[in-house]
């Protein structure tokens, strides 16, 4: 049965190891030829990593092979697992069109390709196999040009059948060098009435509080409650809600144990700021959401009413859900038994 909202997964991340050498060893072998066997490509895949930047190269690995051909293939699994091994009721989607548009073309022709990535994703979401509320959330890029970064505003203006959000993306230390575009983008997709959301606050590196206004929600954050607690309760009065996702940190390097979580959901509680919890990466983590909410109770990081409380959270926040409760509530209407009929007396 469907329960759970997914607010934060990449798109290039979610492929999970055992689909993408797959369709490596039908498509494109050579670039699987180093590996001896597919256990040796898992474990290369699914590794930490010693940085966030050294992290985020795999995705390019991904977002090579995800065409307009292929990404079809690659979302019908990605859904089929969702449904069925992670009950997911609500899925966001984020990634960068420009990214899985052919290289060989002039700029100007990548971004004319971008609103055909937009629909092919949006109509491959659409399973009636696998009834899952899909959007999109379309990522401006660190290392792409202002020029790209734009025309990606303007798609999701223009997508909303498919698009509930912008973000940015490609590692929260290259923002510095061009903070004035990055608020300029942001104070644009705003004013076309466009939700947001930001890979902000992630690292020690990625702090950057001229940006927090800007954002309905913020994707990861947790260097906040760590570092910056005092900020807390500008972000409770904005309703602004935390996307974090706990097995990326260990991955990343970023947290040496994922147990300095308890620091994080303990402040943000207090201070009254919602937190949803994500997997970011499920298939470079080889992790479904269920079992970071399993994880997060082993280490006795939450209880399970704070769990349910992350979990209401992610539908109140999440941008396209059509309901105004989680699906627990609908389904418990739904069994609710029928009051016992009273018989008449006869005569």
């Amino acid at each position: 049965m469907a329960l759970y909202a997914e607010l934060h997964r990449h798109l290039g991340g979610s492929v999970v190891p055992r689909v993408l050498w797959r369709y490596f060893e039908r498509h494109t072998s050579e670039l699987i030829s180093r590996f001896a066997n597919y256990p040796e490509f898992e474990e290369f895949y699914t590794k930490p990593r010693n940085t966030l930047d050294e992290y985020l190269e795999l995705h390019t690995l991904v977002e090579s092979v995800q065409t307009v051909e292929t990404l079809p293939y690659f979302i019908y699994r990605l859904l089929r697992g969702a449904y069925i091994f992670e009950n997911l009721a609500y899925l966001e989607l984020r990634y960068t069109p420009y990214l899985r548009t052919p290289e060989h073309l002039s700029q100007s022709e990548r971004i004319d390709k971008m609103a055909e990535i937009v629909e092919v994703v949006g109509k491959a979401s659409q399973l009636e196999e696998y009834p899952i509320v899909t959007s999109q959330i379309l990522c401006m890029h660190s290392r792409l040009p202002y020029e790209v970064n734009k025309a990606i505003v303007d798609l999701a203006a223009q997508s909303k059948q498919y698009v509930c959000a912008v973000d940015i993306a490609g590692g929260d230390s290259h923002y510095a060098e061009r903070l004035e575009e990055w608020l300029n983008l942001y104070d644009y997709a705003c004013s076309l009435g466009i939700n947001t959301t930001g890979h902000l606050y992630e690292t020690t590196a990625g702090c950057y509080t001229e940006l927090l206004p800007y954002l309905k929600r913020i994707g990861h954050g947790i260097q906040i409650p760590l570092l910056y607690p005092e900020l807390l309760p500008e972000l409770a009065q904005r309703g602004q809600c935390l996307e974090v996702c706990p097995t990326t940190y260990i991955k990343t390097g970023t947290l040496q144990d994922i147990r300095q979580l308890k620091l994080v959901f303990d402040r943000c509680f207090d201070a009254g700021v919602d937190i949803a919890i994500c997997t970011d990466n499920a298939g470079l983590h080889n992790v479904r959401l269920p079992f970071e909410y399993e994880n997060l109770l082993t280490y006795d990081i939450i209880n399970f009413k704070q769990l349910q409380a992350c979990q209401d959270a992610a539908f109140r926040h999440a941008f396209a859900w059509p309901h105004g409760e989680r699906p627990a509530s609908l389904l418990n209407e739904l069994l609710k038994p029928e009051p016992p009929k009273v018989l008449a007396m006869r005569d």
